[in-house]
Parts: structure tokens; sequence; C-alpha cells
């Protein structure tokens, strides 16, 4: 909202998702109207890039449609499925057995008959591979970060949390409490500060202390030992939340918690099943009965929701045994090959990454138009890849997620490289003749190749790939 009270007007280029978050107004419906606005101007400039799908799964190779319509076929770098579990024959084939003998639905909530034989062995299959006694499950993973806050603390509780948490994080705290005190991304003695200020007023009430293993935008990760240390000499309970790393990294695919050498000694571990693991859902491994059956009467999320289908829970636990097997092993060293290879080459054509090696893959762009400019050419290009920007990231800090399967072949990668570093290039043209008033974004708009168009239904004649340019612009690869 700006000062006049009139909603927000940007351009193609300008502007982010916050301007849009209050917006003035007694029309619930009609002041929304504003946001559409800018949404149509960026999709009318070709860098709208949110809302795609699909047509026939999240595979390394993919036919997609944008939010639009238009059909596009691409090497996908924007799917989560990091040990590329989603189409395993074994996942596939418990998936059908289950619902056939189990039906398709949970039918109720965790609370009121909603649990099966299925989704209670996933409880104890977690509880043993994480070191705890108890493990509760959510219907999603945001279902799970949000309902372990808002299940275990109250008003006047407090929460020190870092700040580039995931929004499940940060909005489960905004509901629980007002007393959240933000730290420092990874900032340990802001942590303490933080902790031993509360504690000088209030030794009455809890703190609850959270972060990620495996920070997604970023791909870094905290000193957990440390934080659980400060945990401990607060007062305090620690969450972390490892949705990210738990499957695909770590010797026995354990993750941070595993390479860091702290399993089962976190107060509380909080996960989903929607990156490794093939699935939807989450869960809350804790030490005691007594958590579990708190969150369940008292975390929302779980009381009021449907348990996972039948479905869902097998399809978790054969991941879980993938994952604990020689081929998750296999998978993995894949994985990592993978990462490897892609910042590798990312780095060799001039463009950075954020981090240290895991499936996510960040790479710099730096400003929003610039990043916009980039995304506008992928889709031609023959790529799929999520461009991040402001409020996601700093403002000035926009970058492409790259997110890495084990099944990308090395010519996925060397493909991915090429045609995003290509993209880059001609962006940054375009950048420099808008800067110098050569061009206009409606010229530029205009006269930038559209997404292949594919016949419908998705089952005709597909197009082949688009050939990327003989050789980026930003650096070279080998092939």
């Amino acid at each position: 909202m700006i000062g006049d009270g009139t909603a927000p007007e940007f351009g193609a280029l300008e502007g982010s998702m916050r301007d849009f978050r209050y917006l003035p107004g007694s029309d619930l419906l009609t002041r929304v109207d504003a946001f559409y606005d800018w949404q149509q101007a960026r999709r009318a400039a070709g860098v709208w890039p949110l809302g795609r799908s699909t047509e026939l799964g999240a595979h390394s190779r993919c036919t997609a449609r944008t939010d639009e319509g238009a059909l596009f076929e691409g090497v996908n770098f924007a799917s989560q499925d990091y040990l590329s579990l989603s189409s395993h024959p074994a996942i596939l084939e418990v998936a059908i057995e289950t619902m056939r003998e189990f039906g398709v639905h949970s039918a109720g909530s965790p609370a009121l008959v909603g649990n099966t034989s299925l989704s209670i062995a996933l409880e104890e299959k977690i509880g043993a591979f994480l070191g705890y006694d108890h493990v509760a499950l959510f219907p999603t993973g945001w279902a799970a970060g949000f309902g372990v806050i808002k299940g275990l603390v109250r008003p006047n509780d407090h929460i020190v949390m870092d700040a580039l948490s995931h929004a499940c994080l940060q909005e489960g705290a905004q509901a629980a409490t007002r007393n959240i005190h933000l730290f420092r991304h990874n900032q340990i003695e802001g942590v303490r500060q933080k902790l031993a200020k509360i504690r000088a007023s209030d030794t009455e009430n809890g703190i609850l202390l959270i972060t990620e293993s495996l920070f997604s935008m970023d791909s870094d990760t905290p000193d957990i030992a440390e934080l659980q240390q400060l945990a401990h000499e607060f007062g305090a309970t620690l969450v972390v939340d490892v949705a990210h790393d738990l499957g695909n990294l770590g010797p026995t695919g354990r993750g941070f918690i595993e390479i860091q050498n702290m399993l089962g000694k976190v107060d509380v571990v909080m996960g989903s099943f929607s990156k490794t693991f093939a699935s939807n859902g989450g869960f809350v491994a804790s030490r005691g009965r007594s958590v579990k059956e708190y969150l369940r009467y008292y975390s929302s999320p779980n009381t009021f929701s449907n348990a996972m289908s039948p479905a869902n829970a097998a399809i978790v636990g054969k991941a879980f045994d993938i994952v604990s097997s020689d081929e998750g092993a296999a998978l993995r060293r894949k994985l990592m090959d993978n990462i490897l290879m892609l910042r590798s080459l990312l780095n060799g054509c001039g463009l950075e990454t954020y981090g240290d090696p895991s499936a996510i893959v960040c790479v710099k762009m730096g400003s929003e138009s610039l990043a916009r400019l980039t995304s506008r050419r992928l889709p031609a290009l023959g790529m799929l890849a999520n461009l991040v920007e402001f409020p996601a990231v700093p403002k000035g800090q926009a970058r492409f997620r790259l997110q890495v399967m084990a099944r990308h072949s090395q010519h996925d990668i060397i493909d991915a490289v090429h045609r995003l570093a290509t993209a880059a290039a001609d962006a940054g043209e375009d950048q420099r003749a808008l800067d110098e008033g050569a061009a206009s974004l409606a010229s530029l708009a205009k006269d930038r190749p559209l997404p292949v168009k594919l016949p419908t239904p998705a089952g005709d004649a597909a197009a082949p790939l688009p050939q990327a340019p003989a050789a980026p612009r930003r650096g070279s690869i080998a092939a």
C-alpha cells in the first residue's frame, strides 16, 4: 500500500509480490484487481514465470504448460524429486496395490479413525530411522511445520527463529504468539543474545528455537549441535526442519543431522515427504509419546485434517526402504555427481552459485529486471527453472533455484547450463537496450520467441526439444 491510500502500480520489470500483500479499499474482491493488472502486465511481457504445470509428470525432461495454456518442452530443473523416486517402479507398484487393497482415501483425521496400519507402520519406520520414540504424521509438510509450532506454543511463550525459515514456520509462529524474535541467518551469537535477553526478563514461559538443517534459497546449514547446546543452556526447545536434506544427503540418507552427528539428539525434528519421498505429507518426531499425543489433539492441522491417504503412507514407507538400501546409496552418489557437475559448469560459464553442494543449486542473477528478462527466454530455449525474487530473497538478489534429480543425465546438465547461460547473456543485451532507450519492453515482448506450441491432447505427436544456440556468450562448456 502506498502513502496516498491508492493501490500500487508497477511495470512488468518493477514491483514485487510484497507490494500487493496489503491493499487499500473496503471491497475485498475488487481491490485485488491491482495485483491482477500487474500480473497481466508481466504476462504480456513474457516475464510471469509462475503457475506452470507439467503435462505428464515431473520427469527430468518434460512437457510443461504456462498458466495461460501455452505448451513447451524442456529439460526440467524446476521439480522437487531429488532421488527421482516419483517414477520408480517399486513406488508405482506399491501405490497401485495399496489403492486396490485400501481404497484411495483415509476418510478421517488421525484423531478420528483416519490412521491405517500403513500410517502406524510409517510412524514407527521414521522413528527408527531418526532415532526417536514417537512420530506424528501430518497431511502435508506445510501442515507439519505450521502445526508443530501452533500446537506447542501459547501466546505468552517466545519463538526464536532464523529469519530465513520456511513460510510454514513463519506463519505458524505468527499464529501462535506475538513474542517472535528473528535472528540473522545462521548467526549463532545472535541466538545466544536473544535467548539471554528473553530469560533475563521471563523465566516462566517457554521458548521454541527454530531452524532448518538445509536452507533452500542459500543451500547452507547451521551448526545444529551449537543450537541444541544453547537450547539446553537457556531452557528452550529446539525444532529442526529437515525438509530438503533428509533422504538425499548424508552417508545413510539422514541428512545434516547425521553429518553433524546429531541423530536422535535434537529435541524435535520435523520434515516433509515432498522433496525426496515421492509424496505429500510431513512428520514431527520427538522422544516422548506425550508430545505426539498433545499434537494429535491440539495441533489443528493434525486434528482437523484428514490423515494421509493409505497410498501416500505406503509410498513414503517404500521410499524410506529405498533410501535405506544399497540402491538408495547409489542414487545419492549419482545425485551428488550431478550436483557437482552442474555447479562446476555454471561457475565455468560465469554464473555464480550460492552455498554448499546440495540438490538445490541457486544461480545468482542480481536485479529482478535482469532475472525476469532471463526467465522469459528459457521456455523457447527448452528449459524449466524456477525464478525466485523478493520477498522470498533479499531485494536485488534474484536467483534461479535449480533442483537436481538423481536421474538427470550428463546431457541434461550440459543442456541446462548451455540454455541458462544463453538466456542470461541475451537478457543482458535486452537490459542494456532498455537502459539506453534503444528498445521498449513492448518491442522486446513482441519479438521474443514464443513457447513451443504442441498439439493437444498431450498424447498427440510432440514437437522436438528446441535447440539452444551453438555456444553461450558467458563462457563455454564441453559437450
